[in-house]
C-alpha cells in the first residue's frame, strides 16, 4: 500500500504491528497523530516523524490528527504554530479535520485531575524544585516520600482547587501523581502533573494560571482523539509505563498503544530547538528560514522539494536502532529527486569575458534547445549568441593540467548548444590575472562535429547581450565538524557549537544567466548545467527586476573529496 505508486512500500516494525492489529480485529483502521510544540520551526528530524504519522495514515487509508502540544505558554506563539503548519502542507500531507490543541482539552484534563485526587491517587506538593530532586533519588538512591503525599483528599482537592483560582504564587505548589518513590524508572517516582505558571497563553490567554504537564497531557489527549498508535521518538521508551499508568487510572474509553522508534540525527548540523533558537537570537543566520538551516523552511527557501524529503525520510528507514545520516544522505536524495524535476538553463558566476572575433551579424547563427534532455514536454528555449559572451573561469587554463579537456591557448572546445570555439589570445591586468580570451569560431561546426579533428571539451557559456545579471547565493553547511554540539574540549566539557560555524558557509556573487528566466517566479528551480540545482528565492526574487537564486545542492558531493 503506497500514497506515491512509484514509490515502493518498504516494511519496518512499525507497518507489523499495524498489519496485526488489523488482521485479528483489534482495530478497524489506523488514526495517528503529529503532536508538535509551536515552541520554534519544525526541523529534519520532524520531517522524518510527519512522513511517518502522515505516509501510514495515508497507506493504510487512516486518517492523522495535527495536534499542537500548547503546554508550555512562555515559549509558545502563533507564528510558529502558523509555520508548522505550512510546512506540512508544502511536504504534501494534509490533517484529519481541523487543527487540534492540547488546550482544547484543558477542562477535561482538570476535571481528570480532581478524579485522581478523589481516587488517592494525586496529591499537591509544596517542595521546592531542588528538594524534589533531593526527595527523587536517581539511579542508584531510592528515592523517598514528599511529607506531603499523604494529605486527605479533601485537603488536596480543595489547595488543588486555591491552586486553579490563582490563590498561591508561581512555583509554591504542584499536583503529584502517586506512583511509587522507589521504582527503578525514575518517571513513576511521584511526577508532577500540574504546576502554577502565570503566562499568557496563545489561545486560552489569562484563563489558567495552572498548566498540565507534557506526559500527563499527551496520553489523555491520544486518548480523547481515539489514537490507534501513538508513535515517537526513543527518548519516550521509558515514559511508556507512565502512559500507560495514567490511562489505566482514569475514566476514559480508550487506550492507545505508544511505540517509539529513532529519531533522526544529522550529520553537520543541530536539531536542538534552543541552538537554533540561539542562532536565530544571536544573528548567527538571517532567520528560522535561513537556507543553511536544517528548518523544514530552511529547506524549501534552499530549494529542497518536498520529494527529495520524503525521499530522504524514507531512507532514513524505521526502527529502534541508532539513526545517523550523513548530510550527503540528504543532498543525495533531494539530487535525486531535482535531476528529473528542474528544467535546464546555462549560468555563468565566475566569468571571463570571450570576445568572438569572426562573430558576424546576420550570420553568426544560435539553435534552440530542451529544457531537459528526458522531458520534451518541458519545451524549449533559443540559445542566443552575441560577439562577447562568459565562460567560467575554471573552463580556462593557461597551463592545463594533465588530462584538461576545457579551453586552453590555442585549444579548442565546443560551446554547449553553438559552435565549437578556439581560443587565439589571453590578455591579463597588471596583476597578470586574465581579464580577457580572444577567440573564433568555427562556422561549420553549428550542430555538426569539425571535420579532421575531434574536440572533446564542452563547456557551457552566455551571451553578455542576452544574459540576465542575478544575485546568486552559494550556500554550503552551515558546520565544519560532523558533531558541532558533541565535541569536548581538552577539560572533557562540552565546546559552544557555535565555533565550528562554517566560514564559508554562504558567499554572493553576480551571476549571468540565460534570459529564459527572467520572469521566473519565486521558489522555481532549474539547474545550472555542469554547476548544480538553484532556486529563485522564496521572499527576495523579483521577477523581471531583481533577480535572486539560492544554490539548492552541487551536481556532486563537494565534500566527499576533502573528507
Amino acid at each position: 500500500m503506497s500514497s506515491d505508486n512509484t514509490t515502493p512500500v518498504i516494511s519496518n516494525f512499525i507497518r507489523s504491528i499495524i498489519d496485526d492489529d488489523l488482521a485479528t480485529g483489534k482495530h478497524k483502521g489506523i488514526i495517528t497523530r503529529f503532536p508538535p510544540e509551536p515552541n520554534g520551526y519544525l526541523h529534519v528530524g520532524h520531517a522524518k516523524s510527519i512522513c511517518l504519522n502522515f505516509g501510514l495514515a495515508e497507506d493504510y487509508q487512516g486518517q492523522c490528527n495535527l495536534r499542537f502540544d500548547d503546554t508550555n505558554p512562555e515559549k509558545e506563539s502563533v507564528e510558529y504554530a502558523e509555520s508548522i503548519q505550512a510546512d506540512i502542507k508544502w511536504l504534501g500531507y494534509q490533517w484529519n479535520g481541523e487543527v487540534k490543541w492540547a488546550s482544547d482539552y484543558f477542562d477535561r484534563l482538570y476535571d481528570l485531575a480532581e478524579e485522581l485526587i478523589r481516587a488517592g491517587k494525586a496529591y499537591v506538593c509544596e517542595l521546592t524544585a531542588e528538594q524534589m530532586r533531593e526527595y527523587r533519588g536517581n539511579f542508584s538512591e531510592l528515592g523517598k516520600n514528599s511529607p506531603y503525599r499523604d494529605r486527605s483528599v479533601d485537603e488536596n482537592l480543595d489547595l488543588f482547587r486555591r491552586m486553579k483560582a490563582g490563590e498561591f504564587p508561581d512555583g509554591s505548589k504542584t499536583l503529584r501523581l502517586k506512583i511509587d518513590m522507589t521504582s527503578p524508572n525514575l518517571n513513576l517516582r511521584d511526577p508532577v502533573f500540574y504546576r502554577i505558571r502565570r503566562a499568557h497563553h496563545i489561545r486560552t490567554g489569562d484563563k489558567w494560571c495552572i498548566y498540565p504537564m507534557y506526559d500527563y497531557t499527551h496520553c489523555i489527549s491520544d486518548a480523547i482523539e481515539h489514537i490507534t498508535h501513538s508513535l515517537c521518538t526513543l527518548e519516550f521508551e521509558a515514559h511508556r509505563p507512565l502512559y500507560d499508568w495514567v490511562l489505566d487510572n482514569i475514566s476514559i474509553g480508550c487506550h492507545p498503544q505508544q511505540i517509539e522508534f529513532s529519531r533522526a540525527e544529522l550529520l553537520y548540523a543541530v536539531t536542538s530547538k534552543r541552538k537554533l533558537n540561539q542562532l536565530v537570537t544571536e544573528g548567527l543566520v538571517t532567520g528560522w528560514d535561513d537556507p543553511r538551516m536544517p528548518t523544514i523552511s530552511g529547506m524549501r527557501r534552499r530549494g529542497y522539494s518536498p520529494a527529495g524529503i520524503r525521499l530522504f525520510a524514507q531512507r532514513c528507514g524505521v526502527s529502534k536502532s541508532e539513526n545517523v545520516m550523513d548530510y550527503s544522505v540528504l543532498e543525495g536524495a533531494v539530487r535525486e529527486t531535482l535531476e528529473a524535476e528542474d528544467p535546464r538553463v546555462m549560468a555563468v558566476l565566475d566569468p571571463i569575458k570571450v570576445t568572438l572575433t569572426n562573430f558576424e551579424p546576420g550570420v553568426t547563427s544560435y539553435r534552440s534547445a530542451p529544457f531537459h534532455p528526458h522531458h520534451p514536454e518541458f519545451g524549449e528555449r533559443d540559445v542566443t549568441i552575441s560577439p562577447v559572451i562568459y565562460i567560467e573561469r575554471d573552463d580556462f587554463a593557461e597551463v592545463p593540467p594533465a588530462g584538461w579537456q576545457r579551453l586552453t591557448p590555442g585549444g579548442e572546445v565546443r560551446l554547449r548548444y553553438s559552435y565549437v570555439m578556439k581560443c587565439d589570445e589571453v590578455i591579463k591586468d597588471a596583476d597578470g590575472r586574465v581579464i580577457e580570451l580572444k577567440c573564433s569560431l568555427d562556422p561549420a561546426t553549428l550542430g555538426q562535429n569539425p571535420v579532421g579533428r575531434k574536440v572533446k571539451g564542452v563547456i557551457h557559456w552566455v551571451s553578455a547581450e542576452h544574459a540576465v545579471e542575478a544575485e546568486v547565493r552559494l550556500y554550503d553547511r552551515l558546520f565544519t565538524v560532523e558533531r558541532p554540539d558533541a565535541v569536548r574540549g581538552d577539560d572533557g566539557e562540552y565546546v559552544d557549537f557555535k565555533q565550528f560555524i562554517n566560514p564559508n558557509s554562504l558567499k554572493v556573487v553576480t551571476g549571468y544567466i540565460e534570459a529564459c528566466v527572467k520572469d521566473a517566479v519565486p521558489e522555481t528551480r532549474y539547474q545550472f548545467e555542469r554547476i548544480g540545482y538553484f532556486v529563485t528565492d522564496r521572499y527576495d526574487h523579483q521577477p523581471g527586476s531583481k533577480l535572486v537564486f539560492n544554490r539548492t545542492v552541487g551536481l556532486k558531493d563537494s565534500w566527499a573529496k576533502q573528507n
